[in-house]
């Protein structure tokens, strides 16, 4: 099956063969430039400035950029054998994950200079925090708990709507006490609950940014707004960043 057919299905929100959708349920309120060469595999804002990973082997770097015109204020590029994927700060060490080597990198914030690197197992996808422990994604249903120091699994809760396993959770920002995830290969974030993975919400974006340029690929990156409460969203290699404020469950405009 179709890999968006079956998160499509999975999610069970949407009819499969596109008759309906769930009303979208969110305004954009600003846009701003993006570095369309940008692989985005991990996006935050923390201390006035917004911090990204990029992805492609050859290509991944960690960068400080400032958001209102999409500039590279600093990076830091990985060897050319490492795709970057999630990125996450807590402790005041910035944690950048790859995809298959099993190596987490751990920099300065401040200057993105390396000062470590952990070993975990399997495949790095998404990764955020609650302000102690990280939250990591590996393609699957899944969001491990990890201690930042050691990366030793905590726990593990498995990502359900409807009691279906919601495959390739992506990009992760966690945000009043909830994890929001990207699913691959889809417009769609949803709302988890990291006590028991239960997806609370699906979001459904694909009006967010219908007309792409031609080189732009999915929908890819989930950080909290300056004025913590709206959203910034952007893509892999898309040329824009959407600041967008969430309607509250109910206010919604039906198509």
């Amino acid at each position: 099956m179709d890999t968006r057919v079956a998160v499509l299905f999975a999610l069970a929100a949407v009819a499969c063969g596109g008759e309906r959708r769930t009303p979208e349920r969110f305004d954009v309120t600003a846009q701003f430039p993006h570095d369309s060469a940008a692989y985005t595999q991990g996006l935050f804002w923390a201390d006035s400035v917004l911090f990204e990973s990029t992805g492609r082997y050859g290509h991944s770097e960690v960068r400080r950029v400032d958001f209102t015109t999409g500039r590279v204020l600093a990076s830091h590029q990985l060897p050319s054998d490492r795709f970057g994927e999630g990125l996450a700060l807590v402790g005041g060490r910035l944690y950048q994950l790859t995809w298959e080597s099993g190596i987490a990198y751990v920099y300065d914030p401040s200057t993105l200079a390396l000062v470590d690197s952990i070993k975990y197992s399997g495949q790095g996808w998404g990764l955020t925090t609650d302000g102690k422990q990280l939250i990591m994604s590996d393609g699957s249903d899944s969001l491990r708990f990890l201690d930042p120091t050691t990366f030793r699994v905590e726990r593990v809760v498995h990502a359900k709507y409807n009691n279906q396993p919601i495959q390739k959770l992506n990009e992760l920002e966690y945000v009043g006490g909830e994890v929001l995830a990207n699913v691959y290969e889809s417009n769609w974030i949803v709302r988890i609950d990291p006590a028991t993975g239960k997806v609370a919400e699906t979001l459904d974006f694909a009006d967010l940014y219908p007309k792409r340029a031609p080189f732009a690929e999915v929908m890819n990156g989930i950080s909290l707004a300056p004025d913590g409460k709206q959203l910034l969203l952007t893509g892999k290699m898309w040329p824009v960043m959407f600041e967008v404020r969430l309607r509250p469950p109910g206010d919604t405009i039906h198509p």
